[in-house]
């Protein structure tokens, strides 16, 4: 009984893991993933993997493929992350006070500023014309895992103690017969249409709507945040499968799981973050 309160009183952890490949066909990576925690005061970037406790502050992960050719598809995934770290500790207080509806006005808020900037390059300078990117993103704290989503970059959630499911939507037709029930996972991956996007941040898009949602998280429970890339490469099972185990060295296994989608496709990008949460 003593062990177990000890256990209670122990702040919330949690581990994580990314990793981005250029895939075998592209020569630059238009990919872009961030790890970075923040309070009220300041806000840090984390390494490529690690391990923290929430006396750090809050969480977030991200990780957006950008388009558009030449170098401005990589120039729009690397606008779509710099400009999280704008706007997330002036909002940390919120969180602090658990009031969660306004985290989803926050969240929507970044989502509409990075794509606004996107739209007037693309406006005033010929070379970003079209530039566009996905941003699939989780804000976690104790607790919680708040969520914001657009395009087709994918969030999975892996609970402890059940089977994986998509939380995020992919922002395409084919994405939309697959939710409707009208496609099969071979189907859609099959469709000669699956790449086509609906919704992007820029990309020439006037408005958005970007999906913005939450999960309730306990100990065990991992999640992964990853670009097309993965998908193209691997089916779901697989992705469970990998994910859910841990490396030779106890580590989160993103490197396997980069490495088997890049060898069955690479024909894309393929980054990933695979987070376990404690």
């Amino acid at each position: 009984m003593i062990e177990e309160n000890i256990e209670e009183n122990l702040p919330a952890t949690l581990r994580w893991s990314g990793l981005s490949d250029v895939g075998r066909f592209r020569k630059n990576n238009e990919d872009a993933f961030l790890a970075l925690t923040f309070d009220a005061h300041e806000l840090k970037y984390l390494g490529k993997t690690g391990d923290a406790d929430f006396r750090m502050g809050d969480f977030l992960f991200a990780v957006s493929d950008g388009m558009g050719g030449a170098k401005s598809g990589e120039f729009a995934s690397k606008i779509a992350v710099e400009h999280i770290t704008k706007l997330l500790p002036k909002s940390f207080h919120l969180s602090a006070q658990g009031m969660d509806a306004g985290l989803a006005d926050v969240v929507k808020e970044l989502f509409l500023r990075i794509h606004d900037t996107m739209a007037q390059l693309g406006r005033h300078y010929e070379e970003c014309a079209g530039m566009g990117a996905t941003l699939s993103l989780c804000w976690v704290m104790p607790g919680w895992i708040h969520f914001g989503h657009i395009g087709d970059s994918r969030i999975y959630f892996l609970p402890s103690d059940g089977p994986m499911h998509q939380v995020s939507e992919d922002h395409s037709y084919v994405g939309w017969l697959q939710r409707q029930g009208k496609l099969n996972e071979r189907e859609a991956r099959m469709h000669p249409q699956r790449h086509a996007l609906d919704q992007v941040l820029g990309g020439g898009n006037k408005n958005i709507e970007p999906q913005i949602g939450r999960i309730r998280w306990k100990k065990g429970d991992r999640f992964l945040i990853c670009s097309d890339g993965v998908v193209d490469g691997l089916w779901n099972q697989k992705i469970e499968e990998i994910s859910r185990r841990n490396d030779q060295d106890g580590s989160l296994n993103t490197v396997e799981l980069i490495k088997e989608a890049v060898t069955d496709s690479g024909r894309d990008n393929t980054t990933a973050i695979l987070v376990e949460l404690g």
